[in-house]
């Protein structure tokens, strides 16, 4: 559960701010927004998928070389 405690004198807006804020870091709004519609078994496999490709580059370009500078 996301709680946001306000500050003494903190505007109530700023207190909302740092509320989206914090929802948005921990994930909550995308996977709510990911169980409000259905997904298809194919689309889920295709969207997992793709995950994993991108995160098997991302893991080979941080294991390669940095590029020269020159």
């Amino acid at each position: 559960m996301t709680t946001v405690i306000p500050k003494p004198n903190e505007p109530v807006e700023v207190a909302l701010r740092r509320f989206r804020r914090s929802i948005e870091n921990t994930g909550l709004l995308k996977e709510l927004r990911a169980r409000l519609t259905y997904e298809t078994p194919s689309a889920e496999r295709k969207r997992k998928k793709a995950a994993a490709v991108a995160r098997l580059r991302k893991q080979i370009r941080r294991s390669l070389p940095p590029k020269k500078l020159y």
